[in-house]
Order: structure tokens, then C-alpha cells, then sequence
């Protein structure tokens, strides 16, 4: 968890100072006549402080790894080839590839969290459900929980996250795609856990594509502007926000399209 005085910096501000802040303290440290390694030690004690500050397990890993992986890349510490930094830099550039970095990192959605949402929406079996960024597929087996009989499908950006989702969740289509090209316009139910700063994108896309009587739901973070039609979720955990399309005052772009 963060600290609880800190100060919740929009992405990736948090990263850009805490990779600033460390090697700051690194040349601190190194001028002050400390040798390399308690140097670089401080550095990352410095960074981990900042990265802290970031929203999300993921988000944190990301801001506190920047230092360390740069420092090795320009040989900071003696005795350590340059490239050794690959071994960290290149897996994670591959589960997390760069175009990614605009939505939200790797949030696996947690056990129960979508907990009562079945009992706001009724969908009926065979119904089409989406998670548009399914990550290794945690989200997808919570939806499967409240509604066994739908027709699930994921999409994810990350292909070995979604090569990893198929494999976890059989009974559902995953495929590697940018979940903000696809079209969600026969979806009965998208599901998104983004970021505060996607959801007027996500709002919008759904309002473009999606169909009067579908439902989008999100989990922790609304919708600015909009009432939910349900809120759901455990108590003390994330709260889950449901929005059905083409209700009045939510989603004027849907007025007057035919209900599928």
C-alpha cells in the first residue's frame, strides 16, 4: 500500500521522480565519498520511497525498477557488464510491451471482488461478455462466477499475457489485440479495470459502439459525470460501477439506436 501521506501523482509522473529521485541520491552518495554499492543501495531506498507513492502493486514494480535497470545498463557498478540489465529489461518489455503504458499496467482483478453485481445484472445465457484488457485472465473468472452460462472473450495487448489468459480460462476466446480497436458492438457486457484517467474513453467508446440495454462495468473507478445504474463489490474492497447503455442522462450518443 502507499503511504498514507503521500501525494497521488497522475501516471507515470510517479516513475519519472522516482527514477529522477534515485539517481539524484546515487550522485549525492557518490560525492559525499560513499563507494558504488552503498551508493546504489541508498539510491534504491530512495526510489522505493517514491515509487510507493504510485497507485497499484504494478505501477509500483514499474517505478522502482527504473533505476536499478538503468544504472546496469550504464555500468553504475563495477564489475557488472553493461548488458546485464537485459535480463531484467527484456521480459518485462515483452509482458508489457510500450504502447501498453497508456493504459493500465498489469492489475489482476481480485477473487470476489465483483461480488453481488450478479444480482443487479440479469443477463441471459448465452450472453456476450468482454473483458477489454483480460491480463492473464483473473477478471474473466470472476465474470464466469456470476454469470456461468454466457459466452466469454478477452482481449489483452500483452501476447504472452494473452497467450498465458487462454491457456488459464479455456472457456473463453482471448486473443492478443488493442482492446481499444475492436468493436464492442455486439458485447452485451463490457468489463474494464483501467485507470481514473481512461474511463471518458472507455465511456465514450461505449457509447459509439455499444447497443441500449448493454451494460458497462468497471471496476474501482467510475465514471466521471455519470450515474451508475448498480454499484456492487465486497464490503471494504474495490467498489464495482455499472452503467447500462442508452439510459437517460448517461449515454445521449445511443438516443433512438435500435435495442438488439
Amino acid at each position: 500500500m502507499s503511504t498514507p501521506f503521500a501525494p497521488r501523482l497522475p501516471w507515470p509522473l510517479p516513475a519519472v521522480a522516482a527514477w529522477l529521485l534515485a539517481w539524484g541520491a546515487f550522485a549525492a552518495a557518490l560525492a559525499a565519498g560513499l563507494g558504488a554499492g552503498p551508493a546504489f543501495v541508498a539510491a534504491l531506498a530512495v526510489g522505493a520511497a517514491v515509487a510507493a507513492t504510485a497507485r497499484g502493486l504494478w505501477r509500483r514494480l514499474l517505478a522502482g525498477a527504473g533505476f536499478p535497470l538503468s544504472a546496469l545498463a550504464l555500468g553504475a557498478l563495477p564489475g557488472l557488464p553493461g548488458w546485464a540489465w537485459l535480463a531484467a529489461a527484456v521480459p518485462l518489455a515483452l509482458a508489457y510491451p510500450l504502447k501498453a503504458w497508456r493504459d493500465a499496467p498489469f492489475f489482476p482483478t481480485p477473487a470476489g471482488a465483483l461480488q453481488g453485481l450478479q444480482d443487479a445484472i440479469a443477463l441471459p445465457p448465452g450472453a456476450r461478455v468482454l473483458d477489454a484488457g483480460c491480463g492473464l485472465g483473473h477478471g474473466l473468472a470472476a465474470l464466469r462466477r456470476l454469470w456461468p452460462d454466457a459466452r466469454f472473450e478477452g482481449v489483452e495487448w500483452s501476447a504472452p499475457l494473452a497467450w498465458l489468459a487462454a491457456r488459464r480460462c479455456r472457456f473463453a476466446a482471448v486473443r492478443r489485440g488493442d482492446l481499444w480497436a475492436g468493436s464492442w458492438a455486439a458485447v452485451d457486457l463490457v468489463y474494464v479495470f483501467q485507470r481514473p484517467e481512461s474511463m471518458d474513453r472507455v465511456a465514450a467508446k461505449a457509447d459509439a459502439e455499444m447497443a441500449p440495454g448493454s451494460w458497462l462495468v468497471s471496476l474501482e473507478f467510475p465514471v466521471p459525470g455519470r450515474e451508475p445504474q448498480a454499484r456492487a463489490g465486497r464490503p471494504g474492497g474495490r467498489p464495482v460501477w455499472a452503467y447500462r447503455i442508452g439510459t437517460s442522462g448517461n449515454s445521449p450518443s445511443n438516443t433512438g439506436r435500435r435495442r438488439r
